[in-house]
Parts: C-alpha cells; sequence; structure tokens
C-alpha cells in the first residue's frame, strides 16, 4: 500500500508542478475579455489633436469611444474618417501592457483611403498597394520615453500581426493581419 500512496504523490505533484508550469507561461494580459476597462491616449501628429479614452468597459466596446478613435486616426489627408478594427486598440493597449507604459501614442498615420494610398505608394516604394491602412486594421506609431526598438521588439514578440521598422521616419508600423515583420 506504501508504493500506492507514494505513486500517488508523485503523480498529485508532477501534476501541480506541470500545471503551474503552463500557467506561468501564460501572457499576463491573458485575462478574460470582460476584465476591467481599457484606455488608450492619441496624440495625431498632423492634426495636433489629444485624444484619452476608454473604449472597453463593463465587458464590451463603447460605440461613442470607438468613434472618437475612428476620428482621431481618420485620413489626414483628406479628411475620410473610417472604422478602424477594435482588434487593432487591443494590439495597441496590450503593446502598451508589455512596454508597461501608458505614454501617449503618438500617431503618424492611421486609416490610409486608396486615393491617399496611391498617391503615397507612386511615391515611395514603402507603401503597400494594397496596404492594411485602407482597411482600418493598421497604424504607424512612436511613444514618448519607449525607444523605436522597444516597441518594435515587444510587437513582434506578440505575434499578432505585422510589424515594419522605420528608425530614419521615426516610427514603428503596427497592424493585425498576418504574423510578419520587415525593416
Amino acid at each position: 500500500m506504501t508504493g500506492l500512496v507514494d505513486l500517488s504523490r508523485r503523480r498529485f505533484v508532477q501534476t501541480g508542478l506541470v500545471t503551474s508550469l503552463c500557467l506561468a507561461t501564460q501572457p499576463a494580459l491573458a485575462l478574460p475579455r470582460s476584465f476591467g476597462m481599457r484606455e488608450l491616449a492619441f496624440y495625431n501628429l498632423h492634426t495636433d489633436e489629444k485624444l484619452r479614452v476608454t473604449y472597453w468597459k463593463d465587458g464590451g466596446y463603447d460605440r461613442s469611444a470607438l468613434s472618437k478613435i475612428n476620428h482621431i486616426l481618420r485620413d489626414f489627408r483628406s479628411g475620410d474618417v473610417y472604422p478602424m478594427s477594435p482588434n487593432l486598440m487591443d494590439l495597441l493597449h496590450d503593446l502598451q501592457g508589455r512596454l508597461r507604459t501608458d505614454s501617449v501614442i503618438e500617431i503618424i498615420s492611421g486609416y490610409r483611403s486608396p486615393r491617399t494610398n496611391v498617391a503615397l505608394s507612386k511615391a515611395s516604394d514603402g507603401v503597400a498597394r494594397n496596404s492594411y491602412h485602407m482597411k482600418g486594421l493598421a497604424t504607424d506609431i512612436r511613444m514618448r520615453g519607449v525607444s523605436l526598438r522597444q516597441i518594435q521588439t515587444s510587437a513582434l514578440f506578440m505575434k499578432r500581426g505585422g510589424v515594419g521598422y522605420y528608425p530614419r521616419s521615426d516610427f514603428v508600423h503596427v497592424d493585425v493581419g498576418p504574423v510578419r515583420h520587415w525593416g
């Protein structure tokens, strides 16, 4: 009988260790979606507009807050507003969590109308013809007090979409399309 008790204790301890290891290696932000509130702060470098908004509360997205985000991330060249992906907002929120900052997100580019994107792609090889900016799935950002390399590294580690590194232009591109990277 002693052998069975030892085996059961050993199995119990092993199971506990494996469970603990699994829990410890999960991302810290893998909390249920209904947990807490999510806030973002933006500064649009081209329009000089600022916005601090709680876009998630009471277990869901706040439509009014998302509308305000769509406005500040609009195509500043044409004025066109387009619905930005709530998944992109979650990525930005979680990216700040990984970086342990609540620094304002400086927007270089959010939504781009097809017309703007064509004009930019003619002027530069670095603009994709089918850019995720035109689908409300991408933004080009930087954050005060956080290096571009830190933003890039954290976004790459998250594996939640595309990450482009543009140190000469002083921004990092993040999107919620397929996982890939460049720059």
